[in-house]
């Protein structure tokens, strides 16, 4: 895999090709991959075209890290603070995988008093695109955290598409706040759609005309999160055309209900793997 660093949308990133020509492109900016096509040059990541890179604001689309904090479930800012952080690249030492790091600061612990290390690794092979984020305590102390890998899709018609896989989960509809077992054989989208998943064991299909999706994640992603802002949210996101939602679904690896207590030395790691079939 050949990795170099560059520019996108003037913030600075890396860029990485694979032997079958693959490419995965990660901001420095929250870690976050913004693009992966695979060997067809078809895009499979959704990146709004009014995503702000300032370097300060949270990028709409690809896969932006949601820790320690999971939404607005705690004291910290939505979806915690590593999503708004400068990252640095580091050697991996595993072949075709890119490695991004955050460690702790003074302005990290004023918001959040422990010490850490972060670790997203990116790894691409032959239509599969493998993400996983780490988490070592640095720490005397244990600490507790949540965390998510908020994987936004491309699809071509969100109406076109279906989510196999997730019939007989335990499901937290967000927008009526009713907890039940999800019924449907497959999901279907033709509205705002939040929930929170009890992760299944088998991975789930995200089949659309074009082709279809295979998505798995860790054991220890207790939760799938399935999100798309149907047409009224949409079109009240400034960072997100009115058509946006069309293009998009969010379907993420997560642990969220349970947060890990996570031991002095000790390191958790979850990850999501996406695989072209």
């Amino acid at each position: 895999m050949e990795i170099s660093s560059i520019e996108f949308r003037g913030q600075p990133a890396v860029r990485a090709v694979g032997a079958d020509g693959s490419a995965l492109t990660v901001a420095l900016h929250g870690a976050q991959v913004l693009s992966w096509t695979t060997a067809d040059g078809v895009e499979r990541l959704y990146l709004s075209p009014r995503a702000v890179f300032d370097g300060q604001a949270a990028i709409r689309g690809g896969v932006p890290i949601c820790c320690p904090q999971f939404n607005q479930r705690g004291m910290l800012p939505k979806h915690g603070f590593m999503r708004n952080l400068p990252w640095a690249p580091e050697a991996s030492g595993t072949p075709g995988t890119l490695r991004l790091t955050l460690r702790d600061t003074e302005a990290t612990r004023q918001l959040w008093p422990h010490a850490f290390e972060a670790h997203l690794e990116a790894r691409l092979s032959a239509g599969q695109l493998h993400t996983s984020l780490t988490l070592v305590n640095v720490d005397s102390a244990p600490w507790t955290f949540a965390a998510a890998l908020h994987t936004y899709l491309r699809v071509d018609d969100i109406a076109d598409v279906r989510l196999e896989g997730l019939q007989g989960a335990k499901r937290w509809d967000s927008l009526r706040d009713d907890r039940y077992e999800e019924t449907a054989a497959a999901l279907h989208f033709d509205a705002e759609f939040d929930s929170v998943y009890a992760a299944p064991a088998q991975p789930l299909r995200l089949v659309q005309p074009a082709g279809t999706l295979e998505i798995s994640q860790s054991p220890n992603c207790t939760e799938t999160v399935v999100w798309n802002p149907g047409a009224v949210l949409g079109a009240k996101l400034a960072d997100m055309p009115e058509d946006g939602f069309r293009h998009m679904l969010c379907v993420e690896a997560a642990r969220i209900d349970e947060p890990v207590l996570l031991a002095p030395g000790a390191q958790w790691q979850g990850w999501q793997q996406l695989c072209v079939l």
